[in-house]
């Protein structure tokens, strides 16, 4: 029986979360660009590229929880990604089950609780079990947050979210006076997270690929040329720090 889980909506508190006191991020985003390109290079498939990047993951996680990074928000899947070569698709929507029955017991020892941002709805039975166990298994866990968007696309979410809203607006559960950008937030993916203050795309390229569009309206971007599979905690170490030295004026001087 499928289950049915289209959206996930993040109404947690933010004072909850704990804030760094040294200038770390609270909030990181990751485009994680390359894996196929790195395959591609090494005579190998680029399902073997995806598959290498599950490593890749789990030091970054390990550096965010060691740097106290509140949240980490994953782009793993997106919605236009459905245009790939069938195979393709269906390597990287098996990687949640593989990732997941490798990793989890290192991650529930780190204190991560394991989110997700996407329509779920859409994606295979396999792929959906796993996030479900996994959510279940941290939901307790008052660490790092660790967001996987699987077949999200920013777009599609901006829309959602709007008609949701205008549905509340007809069935008058909201009025028109208390519509603000704070208010329209808390209909997104995302609601009640912080916006990432920090976003890393990896891979040379340098755009937002339909990610979090509404989210980064402020973020501070850091892009890096080292394909996925070969970032390093160093290089995510680099990418904090660098921010580190940034003066965010939010249009002010």
């Amino acid at each position: 029986m499928a289950m049915k889980i289209p959206f996930i909506h993040h109404k947690q508190p933010q004072e909850a979360l704990q804030i760094p006191g040294d200038g770390t991020p609270e909030h990181v985003a990751i485009i994680m660009d390359g894996n196929g390109r790195w395959a591609q290079k090494r005579g190998m498939t680029r399902a073997a590229g995806h598959k290498e990047g599950m490593s890749t993951v789990v030091k970054i996680v390990r550096a965010a929880v060691q740097s106290k990074v509140n949240i980490l928000t994953l782009y793993t899947f997106s919605t236009e990604n459905w245009k790939r070569p069938k195979a393709e698709v269906e390597t990287i929507l098996r990687l949640p089950k593989q990732f997941m029955k490798t990793y989890l017991p290192e991650l529930i020892a780190n204190n991560v609780r394991i989110e997700v941002i996407g329509d779920m709805g859409k994606l295979p039975i396999y792929t959906r079990e796993a996030v479900q166990y996994a959510m279940d298994r941290t939901r307790k866990n008052d660490g790092l947050q660790l967001n996987f968007a699987l077949n999200y696309g920013s777009r599609h979410e901006i829309l959602r979210a709007m008609k949701e809203m205008l549905g509340d607006l007809q069935n008058e559960k909201l009025s028109l006076d208390d519509l603000d950008e704070q208010h329209f937030s808390s209909y997104l993916d995302t609601g009640g997270l912080k916006d990432p203050d920090l976003l890393i795309r990896t891979g040379g390229e340098k755009r937002l690929s339909n990610f979090l569009l509404w989210q980064l309206a402020y973020t501070e971007f850091w892009f890096s040329d080292v394909l996925w599979p070969d970032f390093s905690e160093q290089e995510f170490l680099q990418a904090l720090d660098e921010y580190r030295q940034r003066k965010r004026r939010y249009g002010g001087i």
